[in-house]
């Protein structure tokens, strides 16, 4: 109970923070709730100097509930539905994947960035934006300005991607389920996904929403392998000659993705209500927004701005190189 009251005051503060950038975000889908809650966090965060209340709260909701948000998720994810509709875009999904991946350490150290923030960019960028930054943050033990800084970055380019793909896609010509596999691969977050497929079947009377969803909803499923991967690396990175330091698959296997993992079973093989599982993927978003209000507490507007020059060239050319693999794989599997 004690442990509660230390965390009310700042807890409180971040739903505060999270129902507002909900409803924000409502009203404006293509900036979305994450970063309203980010940037409202980080302008309240000038004012309040005084943390000793409300330290504990935001620290719990950037670090618990950010996991809890993760493993609600995973109810969203019928794995039999999304392999079966996404197994054509898989390849090109992979391709993209790869693509951020590889070009992040080259442009870790061209640019000269912090490797969390190089990291967090690519997994936004190439698997599904906000939420694959909310899983990997812990995994890596990001900063909380390095996922302001990563999600602000992903926010950019979601924002350009709605506004030009449409355009893009109909100068290139595009088949209808051409662009739904475009824009679920090459756009980086769920909610910026659905607006530009929404775009062009209102510019063009088509029906490509429910295809681009699928197809994103396949490439969330790779949070799975990257932070594994990464935690794997990272346990490694860290490793000594200590006997207490040698492999252990629990230290590699964080266990919010374990429940993720068993989460999208349950709703596999149970077939969870509608209602439910719409509920659930409700929470998990709004926990996220929650989240992200407390990492716009804990982050630093003015050294946001300052180091974020080097994060936004990365993007740019993570999402350049994606859009450009997401067309090229289409060409050479005959899709386009």
């Amino acid at each position: 109970m004690s442990t509660l009251k230390l965390r009310l005051p700042g807890l409180a503060l971040c739903l505060v923070i999270a129902t507002s950038a909900w409803f924000l975000g409502q009203w404006l889908p293509l900036i979305g709730a994450p970063v309203f809650a980010i940037f409202i966090g980080m302008i309240i965060a000038i004012w309040h100097t005084n943390r000793r209340q409300t330290q504990a709260g935001i620290n719990y909701s950037s670090k618990t509930i950010l996991q809890t948000a993760v493993v609600l998720l995973g109810f969203g994810l019928n794995l039999k539905q999304v392999l079966a509709v996404g197994s054509q875009s898989l390849p090109i999904i992979l391709a993209t994947i790869l693509t951020a991946l590889l070009l992040a350490f080259p442009l870790k150290k061209i640019l000269n960035l912090d490797r969390h923030i190089a990291t967090l960019v690519a997994v936004g960028s190439s698997i599904c934006g906000g939420s694959a930054i909310a899983a990997t943050a812990p995994v890596i033990k990001a900063k909380e300005e390095d996922v302001a800084q990563a999600i602000s970055v992903i926010f950019l380019f979601n924002i350009l991607a709605a506004l030009l793909f449409p355009t893009l896609g109909h100068a290139l010509g595009l088949s209808n389920d051409g662009f739904a596999l475009f824009a679920g691969t090459a756009v980086n977050d769920t909610s910026s996904v659905t607006a530009t497929a929404t775009a062009w079947d209102n510019l063009y009377n088509a029906n490509t929403l429910d295809g681009a969803t699928i197809v994103k909803l396949t490439r969330t499923l790779a949070i799975i392998p990257i932070t594994l991967g990464l935690s794997f690396y990272e346990m490694k990175r860290h490793q000594t000659g200590d006997r207490n330091n040698a492999f252990k698959l629990k230290k590699v296997f964080p266990t919010f993705i374990l429940y993720f993992i068993l989460a999208s079973l349950v709703t596999t093989v149970l077939h969870l209500p509608t209602p439910l599982v719409d509920f659930l993927k409700n929470t998990s978003k709004f926990f996220i927004v929650m989240a992200m209000s407390a990492i716009g507490l804990n982050t630093n507007i003015a050294n946001l701005f300052k180091r974020g020059g080097k994060a936004i060239i990365m993007g740019g050319l993570s999402w350049f190189f994606i859009s450009f693999v997401s067309l090229l794989m289409q060409k050479l599997m005959g899709l386009w």
